[in-house]
């Protein structure tokens, strides 16, 4: 174990076992249609990730650390550089201005929260679903 495993917290013999979570791939605007219409029965959130980005990297593993598995809702991806037409269509489609990262949460076809950046990490997003 050198000098730095011990400053970042690195213990020899110990692996951090990552979570999975119930993503949903969001690659088509015809999708978003089906998010809009199943609102009406469970929240659905849409995270929006940019893979060339090292802000959203860490913001997805801050993210997937603190989701709570026993949330009822449909949780969608959306990498913006495979889908930038559904990016641009989420844009349009609920008039929230494109940011990445970003968290939307949608109820009976309405966005009711959105936040980016690093506050998706610093709010409670399930205090609106």
């Amino acid at each position: 174990m050198g000098i730095f495993d011990s400053v970042f917290g690195k213990k020899a013999g110990t692996k951090k076992e990552r979570k999975e979570l119930p993503w949903i791939q969001l690659e088509s605007i015809a999708q978003l249609e089906t998010i809009v219409e199943s609102s009406n029965n469970k929240p659905q959130v849409i995270y929006k990730h940019s893979s060339t980005c090292g802000i959203s990297r860490m913001v997805l593993n801050m993210f997937t650390e603190s989701y709570d598995m026993d949330l009822d809702i449909d949780l969608y991806f959306l990498t913006i550089q495979h889908h930038r037409d559904v990016s641009n269509r989420i844009e349009d489609k609920f008039e929230v201005r494109h940011e990445s990262p970003q968290l939307l949460v949608i109820k009976k076809g309405e966005v009711v929260f959105h936040t980016s950046h690093g506050a998706i990490s610093d709010t409670d997003f399930t205090k609106y679903l």
